[in-house]
């Protein structure tokens, strides 16, 4: 670990704990399923979860580590935390009761649980500033919205989608996009959330400067 780093041996040692269990939790399916006719790769790692958990993971890991502090880096790690976000709120309000592959109750509760909550602490307990602008805001939403693309393109051509609430064949496509939109807003409402979370945590803490 960087020794130069602000951040506390504790924080960052959690950081790498957790950015581990993640692995597992990833790795455990694939290592698990792999030579089993069931399973495909592919759609695998086409769910938002786990998407969304690899980047998470790699956060953490680079945090624990090396625990940079450019900009560039707290935007990344303020996206993760949106993401990871996303995951765990649709999870809830969603997906609960509904099989994503995921069949393993540990796992589930770490990709959609334990992690989300875990990525969202660490943006309060290190928050940072980083302002609410069109820019930040838009460029956090760039990837769920892409995300969305690809799985209403790869759905098409494969007759396979990750998500109930992205599958047109059962509910039509007026009500997939008017759902679509309704997902939108709340995106963009959560990624409000984290940057304000980390300026306001930030404010509690010390008076300090917008991150550059």
């Amino acid at each position: 670990m960087d020794a130069g780093s602000g951040t506390s041996w504790v924080v960052r040692g959690l950081r790498v704990a957790f950015g581990v269990l993640g692995i597992v939790a990833l790795a455990w399916i694939p290592l698990r399923d792999l030579d089993t006719d069931t399973f495909s790769p592919a759609n695998y790692f086409s769910y938002f979860t786990i998407q969304s958990n690899i980047l998470g993971v790699i956060v953490l890991l680079i945090g624990g580590l090396r625990d940079p502090t450019s900009r560039r880096w707290q935007v990344l790690r303020g996206a993760a935390t949106l993401y990871l976000l996303i995951t765990g709120v649709v999870y809830a309000v969603l997906l609960a009761n509904i099989d994503v592959m995921l069949t393993d109750q540990w796992i589930n509760d770490i990709l959609h649980r334990i992690l989300p909550i875990v990525l969202v602490l660490d943006w309060i307990l290190m928050p940072v500033r980083l302002g609410i602008t069109g820019r930040l805001i838009g460029g956090w939403l760039i990837y769920p919205a892409a995300y969305g693309v690809y799985s209403l393109t790869r759905g098409h051509v494969l007759d396979w989608y990750p998500y109930p609430f992205l599958d047109p064949r059962g509910q039509g496509y007026v009500s997939l996009i008017i759902g679509m939109i309704i997902l939108t807003g709340v995106f963009a409402l959560l990624a409000v959330a984290v940057a304000a979370l980390g300026g306001l945590a930030l404010r509690r803490r010390e008076p300090g400067e917008v991150v550059t």
